[in-house]
């Protein structure tokens, strides 16, 4: 379906936590929707229910609301073309199957998987791989080789079957995929794939159809490893008369190092987070890193995701988007068709770049919750202040921890090295006379204990860094940090002048 208001979907199953690559191809159908006035619809499908895991639905929403990318319809979001969890709609199902039957495009297969496993085993005794399709249904035990009796009889008595479609016998299929163009596949090599299996539930292959049909949708933007899927669904929407939508397959996301699809396990391996939020396995008791939880900005992940396969085109070096831009720059044309290697210091990149542009007010926010738990309290300006003097060398809000401990509690450590160097037979005397210059300052601004500082220094022909480097190292416990003077400044006299005397007492 082409025509009419764009409707594309995201469709994954609640059987773990959501996967980057699974959020890029949420994301890529978000821009594609937005980017054409269109709706981002959510399905969510379960009808695998021996995999499915308690959470995983939850986990879903949570993620794609956090990566700022929510869907217009879906579970709890009610559009027209709902419900929107396929478990909900099983009992659509069944009549799309029987109407198959009825068209001669499906048939009951009343093979058990003892028989199905012998036609297997002997097939490859001759080096030959059983594919159940054109060049042998008519030897199997199916509606197309049994009569109408039999058929009906076996039904009857309850036995056990499957529908199974029937895939053309010699045709040259035309496919086209909005990202890799055109294709063609020959259809004896296709098997006839089961839609309805034994226990009353659909396969994917069915559900998918019926519900991108019955939910309009127009565009099917999904991984590459549904590309081998590609033929039979073209020739579902044939089989039922139905218009098909513009399809395109997604390439991989690929590991750092190495050949493959990034995994947990490159994860695990590499000290970086493949999913959005942290997940606790219930079963295991594992816990797998998330990228909220390890303080990556939202921004961060879908900027680095967007850009792992696909970029603006026309030449551009752009590499950093709003969500806003990714909707106004975003098309199909300009997705690749080979897989991108993810690159964790990119993400780092990314995340160093949201920091900079990062709210303040809000950062502020955050760093309190970290030094609450550190039973530390500070106004907001306080906070707001000292991450004004960090923020260039942050990328995480727990950097300003780490990197600045010093601005919300005196060193209680002297880094040895620096203490060595600093710290000489005539510095008391030195932070002595600093002492009574900074007693003497009513106005404990940058600039004018900047200024006193500095004239004392002169004034007494003190070498400059028989001064400074004591003075920072008695402030920051080692010689790092932003400007000496903003520091002290911002601490504040009083607290100034006890570290001094502090590091006076431990240094002797």
């Amino acid at each position: 379906m082409t025509t009419g208001k764009v409707r594309v979907r995201f469709a994954p199953s609640p059987t773990g936590p959501l996967h980057i690559g699974g959020v890029r191809t949420a994301l890529y159908n978000y821009l594609f929707a937005k980017k054409h006035g269109g709706d981002f619809i959510l399905r969510i499908e379960d009808t695998d229910q021996a995999r499915f895991v308690e959470g995983a639905e939850d986990y879903i929403v949570e993620s794609l609301n956090w990566c700022n990318i929510p869907f217009d319809e879906g579970p709890e979001k009610p559009g027209d073309a709902g419900p929107y969890r396929q478990s909900e709609r099983k009992n659509l199902y069944r009549e799309y199957a029987d109407k198959l039957i009825a068209s001669g495009n499906a048939y009951y297969a009343f093979d058990t998987s003892d028989e199905l496993e012998h036609h297997r085993n002997d097939h490859e005794s001759k080096g030959k791989t059983f594919i159940y399709n054109w060049h042998n249904r008519q030897k199997l035990k199916n509606s197309l080789s049994l009569s109408k009796t039999e058929i009906d009889q076996k039904i009857k008595a309850g036995e056990p079957y499957v529908i199974r479609f029937k895939s053309p016998e010699a045709e040259t299929l035309h496919l086209k995929d909005e990202i890799r163009g055109e294709m063609t596949v020959e259809s004896q090599v296709l098997d006839d794939k089961v839609l309805f299996k034994s226990d009353g539930m659909p396969t994917y292959h069915l559900a998918n159809i019926v519900d991108d049909h019955l939910m309009k949708i127009t565009h099917v933007i999904r991984g590459e490893e549904w590309l081998p899927s590609l033929a039979l669904h073209v020739l579902l929407y044939r089989a039922f008369d139905w218009e098909t939508p513009k399809f395109a397959h997604l390439p991989l996301i690929l590991k750092p190092q190495g050949k493959g699809k990034l995994s947990k396990r490159d994860g695990d391996k590499m000290g970086f987070p493949v999913f959005p939020l942290e997940w606790k396995d219930q079963k295991t008791g594992e816990t797998f890193s998330g990228y909220r939880e390890e303080g990556y900005f939202p921004e961060t992940i879908a900027n680095m995701l967007a850009l792992l396969g696909w970029n603006e085109g026309g030449g551009s070096e752009k590499e950093n988007y709003s969500l806003a831009e990714l909707v106004e720059a975003f098309s199909l044309e300009h997705v690749s068709k080979g897989g991108s290697k993810f690159d964790p210091e990119k993400t780092r990149w990314f995340q160093h770049h949201y920091m900079q542009e990062a709210n303040e007010e809000k950062l502020a926010e955050d760093l309190d919750q970290i030094l609450k738990q550190k039973d530390l309290s500070f106004s907001k300006s306080y906070l707001q202040k000292v991450i004004g003097l960090l923020k260039e060398r942050a990328s995480f809000v727990s950097d300003f921890w780490e990197m600045g401990s010093y601005f919300f509690k005196a060193p209680e450590n002297y880094d040895e090295k620096a203490a060595k160097k600093a710290w000489k037979a005539e510095t008391p005397g030195i932070i002595d006379d600093m002492i009574r210059i900074l007693e003497g300052t009513e106005d404990f601004s940058t600039s004018n204990v900047q200024e006193k500082v500095k004239s004392w220094i002169t004034s007494e022909g003190i070498g400059f860094g028989k001064v400074m480097q004591p003075f920072r190292l008695s402030l920051v416990g080692a010689m790092q940090g932003p400007d000496v003077f903003e520091i002290a400044s911002t601490i504040g006299k009083e607290e100034t002048i006890s570290r001094l005397k502090n590091a006076q007492e431990r240094l002797k």
